[in-house]
């Protein structure tokens, strides 16, 4: 180790000097790298003196932003970012090759075991992280501090920290196995790893207490980083065979970090759904005959959104993937399964079977599409339930406009005034049914075009046969609101809102 080491600064008359970074100062290139998703925030209000939670869905939200739909197909996540591994670490072998690593980990060394310096570990690493941008993490070292501070902290304050909580904790990781791979002086990195991993867990602490569903992104952020650093320390005996029995102490509390950060976000995911179930906004809207995308499912999806990005990125950085991977799954799998039979329990509000199902379309596609996206340029596959909702619609809404052409087993005269009646009054429903239903919202353009065409087979293919089988019908469909033609072209604007 010895050899590997640079020169250790002289000791000065209060103790040990820091060791000097280069020009090029390390804490300037820390902080441009990009360490988090790009900003999208859940936003709500809570109200717990009433008892009663409500829930704000802001229209210029990221959800709403990434398409006319309100949601995303999915290519957001293809690019999720690793958290700024790679750059960070490409950082922290600079900081070993220039000497600057060795020279902190030997003045720790050195200031630990001096008598002219009182042994505090924390504060022999000030000067690091300083230059890691992390010393206020050891100045808010009392728990109970930082907690009032990121409680009282808006959330774009919370989420700086956070960044810069993942810049630090990523170089120190990637600090500690360039020192494991060079030294056969385990015990003093492990001290070395201890000393400046332990501080960054108060951090931790700090977001479970303070978390509501406002900092979802942040504590995610957080969850993903901690599983990372856990898994690098249950590998660190890939680097040396000697690591295992000294680094499984630093692994442990980075576990239960870990989890607690899981416990606290799985509670908020489920103090949700059953806060949404009982907002007082669902028999209002839908008294008012809304069939659009409810802003409730829109909070929910926001959350969703959220953890597929947090999974994305354990996909690309493979480093606690596991353990994110099964929070996320399990957390999205029984969101989603919650919303799908919370929409159905609400729809039965809906007096009218058309609004209903209509309803039930819109919600269930959107919580389909933000869970699993499905569908490409060429189309949209629906779910079966999308298309079990769908038929439905079809058949309370149009179904009753094709039943106007009654087919008639009478001859002569008599089957023509049946036929003709019956034409008179598919025109008088399939208007009425088309007004009143013109400025319904469905908000994904390919489901609106996939329900447009359903409704244009079903209807319009029906009236062209039936006025096939009764010819003598032709000349009272000349008129300019009857033809086939205009009715398909009426039927093609459908569903804008």
């Amino acid at each position: 180790m010895a050899e590997q080491l640079a020169s250790v600064p002289e000791e000065s008359a209060t103790g040990f000097a820091a060791p000097c970074p280069p020009p090029n100062s390390y804490r300037e290139d820390i902080l441009s790298v990009g360490v988090v998703w790009p900003e999208w925030r859940v936003t709500s209000t809570h109200s717990s003196q009433s008892g009663h939670s409500g829930s704000n869905y802001s229209s210029d939200s990221g959800a709403s932003r990434s398409n006319n739909s309100g949601y995303s197909s999915g290519s957001v996540f293809a690019g999720a970012a690793d958290l700024g591994a790679k750059e960070l670490t490409k950082i922290a072998q600079r900081m070993f090759s220039d000497g600057y690593l060795q020279r902190i980990f030997q003045t720790f060394i050195e200031s630990s075991s001096s008598p002219v310096v009182p042994y505090d570990d924390w504060c022999s690493l000030e000067n690091w992280f300083i230059e890691l941008d992390a010393d206020w993490v050891l100045q808010r070292h009392n728990n109970h501090d930082l907690r009032q501070q990121l409680q009282e902290a808006p959330v774009s304050r919370l989420e700086e920290f956070v960044e810069r909580w993942i810049r630090a904790l990523t170089v120190i990781l990637a600090s500690i196995k360039e020192l494991v791979a060079a030294t056969h002086e385990m015990p003093a990195v492990v001290r070395f790893a201890k000393a400046s991993i332990s501080p960054m867990l108060v951090f931790v602490d700090a977001v479970v207490h303070v978390f509501e569903l406002e900092k979802l992104q942040a504590a995610l952020h957080t969850y993903v980083c901690v599983s990372n650093a856990s898994y690098d320390m249950c590998t660190m005996h890939l680097i040396s065979s000697k690591a295992p029995s000294f680094f499984s102490d630093i692994g442990a509390p980075l576990d239960r970090a870990r989890q607690r950060l899981r416990w606290a976000i799985s509670k908020k995911m489920w103090d949700l759904v059953l806060e949404l179930d009982h907002d007082d906004s669902w028999p209002i809207e839908i008294l008012q005959g809304e069939s659009k995308i409810h802003k409730n499912i829109r909070l929910a999806a926001e959350c969703i959104v959220l953890m597929r990005k947090a999974h994305a990125s354990t996909q690309k950085n493979s480093a606690g993937s596991h353990h994110t991977g099964e929070l996320i799954g399990n957390l999205i799998h029984n969101t989603t399964g919650y919303l799908k039979r919370l929409i159905l329990a609400k729809s039965k509000l809906f007096t009218n079977p058309s609004v209903r199902y209509m309803f039930l379309l819109n919600n269930s596609h959107f919580i389909a599409q933000v869970s699993e996206p499905s569908g490409d340029h060429q189309g949209l596959k629906l779910t079966p339930e999308c298309q079990k909702h769908m038929d439905s619609y079809l058949h309370a809404s149009w179904g009753q406009v094709l039943s106007c052409l009654q087919k008639s087993k009478f001859p002569g005269p008599l089957r023509h005034w049946i036929s003709t009646s019956s034409l008179a009054k598919f025109e008088t429903v399939f208007h009425q049914t088309y007004q009143a239903q013109k400025l319904w919202k469905v908000p994904d353009p390919r489901l609106r075009d996939v329900l447009r065409k359903a409704i244009t087979r079903r209807v319009i293919s029906g009236y062209r046969n039936y006025l096939k089988e009764h010819p003598r019908l032709q000349k009272h469909v000349g008129r300019e609101s009857s033809s086939p033609e205009i009715l398909e072209e009426m039927l093609g604007e459908l569903f804008e809102g």
